[in-house]
């Protein structure tokens, strides 16, 4: 089994973030941060990416009480305005649990997490 799915990143996703996690990191909502660090702006939270992968899953899988674990490398700044693909696909099912990888990329195709894994009770 496999699923595709795509987030767009609102000018407001950053601050939304900030408010629901308490993170209010300047680097996240402040854009003169973001241009001083290189990033030509605010880059969004990586857990909200990592959130959104796990979601992609558990869309595919069903119910997300299900949800065992999960993991993943952040490998690159996600910007406001980018596009997200989450590819996933069944890597194991044994034993009462499924196993999904996922990719996750900006529209550019470069990876924002890498080594994302999400283990599902079945």
């Amino acid at each position: 089994m496999s699923f595709s799915e795509k987030q767009k990143i609102d000018r407001y996703r950053a601050i939304f973030y900030a408010g629901a996690s308490g993170d209010f990191n300047p680097l996240h909502i402040d854009p003169a941060v973001g241009e001083k660090a290189g990033f030509g702006g605010p880059i969004l939270h990586g857990l909200c990416s990592a959130a959104w992968m796990v979601d992609s899953v558990t869309r595919a899988h069903g119910d997300p009480r299900k949800i065992k674990s999960m993991g993943c490398r952040f490998a690159g700044p996600v910007r406001l305005g980018d596009e997200l693909s989450f590819e996933g696909l069944v890597r194991s099912a044994e034993e009462g649990q499924t196993i999904y990888s996922v990719e996750v990329n900006n529209q550019d195709g470069e990876a924002v997490l890498k080594k994302a894994l999400v283990t599902m009770e079945d």
